[in-house]
Formats: structure tokens, C-alpha cells, sequence
């Protein structure tokens, strides 16, 4: 199907189907998911070249991952991300350009990126506390839009993020209302911003039931499932070890219930996990009962989330900055229960 047998579908002129495809701020809102909503009815995909021609545009949209996160490409979470992004995208006729750069490179890249006119906007990923491409990207004047948020930038920036400060703080309560209070913590990278939020929150919730941190209890490292093991069989050999731990991945909490089992206990009963990130299409938290209690987050939905609104800032350069808060759901799976009475 092309662009005038859609708009004779809809009764609507092929500008004003162009129009609504592209974000254009002057077509309403109602307009714009009507026609949205048909062309994925009719499997409708506009030509990138031709709109590119048309509209001075590149029809790109660029992810740079930073050489020392490359390993995050192999992550199933960063590949759900994409594929709701991708999707969304695709929609507005738009393709994906992912490439990897040397930290000192990113700079050099994104200028020469915009000065060519290679692609229309960028997507941050896996922003640290202060992380400096938002600055730059400000400087160069580039379309952007964050995955998350950066605690130590003041400057307005566009961000689509779930609310981590909260959800951990929501997890760890459930635990201490469950008699808690030797609560492992197996974080990701702290100098990022998510995992910094995380221990935020997990702290608030334990200086509420007046319980002190206890850094034998805390690690901060790589999401992997190796890591979350290896800390779980550390914490599990101490002389007064966690009944409950807190993972800040599904892939770390796979590991840690390997080692609950290793270590000849029950999961949910001598030691309770909750998880976060646990909506994922290919490592699914079980069926219709969770394995895992959860902070539950589309990764996916965030991506198109992302996407779209990254679309409305290329629409309309002098768009005020779009912040878009997505809150997590606490699931209740098999993975926790009543604090043990120890002996």
C-alpha cells in the first residue's frame, strides 16, 4: 500500500496522512492515532528514502553504545529495548543505527554526526550519575532523548525512565513487612544512574524500620548471572547471613537462586528474592504463578515510549524538554515469604 491509497482509506488528503506520520505538530492528536492505527492495519510503510528527500531528513535515529558497556548489546533487557523502540520507529519511517565508539571517541562522533547530517536525533542509553554526553548533546543542539536519568546534570534534557528510587524502596518494604531484616542487596554498577537510585531506595526502606546498612550485604558489579551467584554463596557463608536478598537484574537473580539451592535451601522459605526487570519476551519470570516476587517494568514499552516521544522532539526542534516517569508493579511470585525464626 502507498501513501494515496491510505489516505483515500481514511478520507483524508496524503498531507495530512504525511502529516500525522511524521509528528508534525499541527495535526491532532486524534488525527494522528487514526491514521497511526491504519497504517499498522494495512501494514503500511512509508518509503525512508523518498520521505528523507522530501522532508531534509536522514530518517535515522542513532543508539551509540560506549565501548566499555559493549557487552550490554548481548543483554536480553537492551534487546527488548530496541525491538519496542525499532517498532515504534518504524512506524514514523524511521530505521535504527546502532554502532559502538571508544569513550574518548564521543565527542568527535556525535559532532560529526550532526555536522553531516547523518542522522535526525540520538538515544542515550545506561546514563551514569553525571554523565557527560548530555551536556555535549546540548551544545551541539542535537535531538535527543535519555533511557533513564542522570542525578548530577541541572541543565533540562528529555528522559523516559522508571521510577527505581521507589520501586526498590517499595521491594525492600515488602520484606521488612515481612519480618526482614537481614536483606542482601546485589546491585548493578552504582556509578550508574539506575543502580544509584536503587540503593536510594533500599536504604530509605530500611532506615524507616531503623536497620542499619551493613556493606557485607551490598555488591555492586555487572548484572551477569555469575555475578549473582558468587555474591549469594559469599553472603549465605557469613555468620549471620541475609534471609532475604534483592536483585537489580533477572539475570543476577537466576544465579542467586542457584546458589540457594547449591547451598541446600529453599528459596521463599530460608531465603526470600525479589527481582527487578522481570517482563522480558525471552527469559520470562515463569507462567501463570511468577517464579520471582518482581518490580515489574516493560523494557519493551519503554523503548516505544522512547521512540515516540524522540519523534515529537524531531517534529519540533523548539519542543520543551519531554520527561515521561513510568512506574514499576510490585508481582507477588513463589520467591518470598515470612522471615525465618533462626535459632
Amino acid at each position: 500500500m502507498n501513501l494515496k491509497t491510505l489516505a483515500e482509506n481514511l478520507g483524508l488528503s496524503q498531507t495530512t496522512v504525511s502529516r500525522a506520520l511524521n509528528g508534525y505538530p499541527e495535526v491532532s492528536e486524534a488525527t494522528r492515532q487514526r491514521v497511526q492505527d491504519a497504517a499498522v492495519r494495512f501494514n503500511y510503510r512509508p518509503n525512508s528514502r523518498a520521505k528523507g528527500l522530501a522532508t531534509g531528513r536522514s530518517m535515522v535515529v542513532a543508539q551509540i553504545v560506549p565501548g566499555s558497556s559493549e557487552h550490554e548489546m548481548v543483554n536480553p533487557i537492551f534487546g527488548d529495548f530496541v525491538g519496542g523502540a525499532t517498532e515504534a520507529l518504524a512506524r514514523f519511517g524511521y530505521d535504527m543505527m546502532i554502532t559502538r565508539v571508544l569513550e574518548d571517541d564521543q565527542d568527535k562522533i556525535y559532532r560529526e554526526l550532526h555536522a553531516r547530517g547523518a542522522v535526525d536525533g540520538v538515544i542515550l542509553q545506561g546514563p551514569s550519575v553525571e554523565d557527560a554526553r548530555i551536556p555535549l548533546l546540548n551544545d551541539i543542539g542535537m535531538p535527543y532523548i535519555v533511557h533513564g536519568r542522570s542525578t548530577g546534570m541541572t541543565a533540562p534534557y528529555s528522559w523516559v525512565d522508571v521510577n527505581n528510587r521507589r520501586s526498590f524502596r517499595r521491594a525492600t518494604q515488602f520484606l521488612t513487612d515481612l519480618g526482614h531484616r537481614r536483606i542482601g542487596l546485589i546491585n548493578g554498577l552504582e556509578y550508574m544512574d539506575f543502580a544509584h537510585r536503587r540503593r536510594q531506595g533500599y536504604c530509605e526502606a530500611l532506615e524507616a524500620v531503623g536497620v542499619a546498612e551493613d556493606p557485607a550485604l551490598l555488591c555492586s558489579a555487572d548484572m551477569t548471572e555469575g555475578y549473582g551467584y558468587r555474591e549469594t554463596r559469599r553472603m549465605l557463608a557469613l555468620d549471620n547471613p541475609p534471609t532475604a536478598i534483592l536483585s537489580a537484574s533477572m539475570l543476577s537473580a537466576i544465579g542467586i537462586r542457584r546458589a540457594i539451592q547449591d547451598c541446600g535451601l529453599v528459596m521463599g522459605r530460608d531465603v526470600s528474592v525479589i527481582t527487578h526487570d522481570d517482563d522480558l519476551s525471552y527469559l520470562r519470570n515463569g507462567e501463570d504463578i511468577p517464579i520471582f516476587t518482581a518490580t515489574r517494568s516493560s523494557v519493551r514499552a519503554a523503548g516505544a515510549i522512547l521512540a515516540e516521544q524522540l519523534i515529537s522532539l524531531i517534529a519540533e526542534p523548539d519542543h520543551a524538554p519531554i520527561q515521561h516517569m513510568l512506574e514499576a508493579e510490585l508481582v507477588v511470585g513463589a520467591s518470598t515469604g515470612p522471615a525465618p525464626r533462626r535459632t
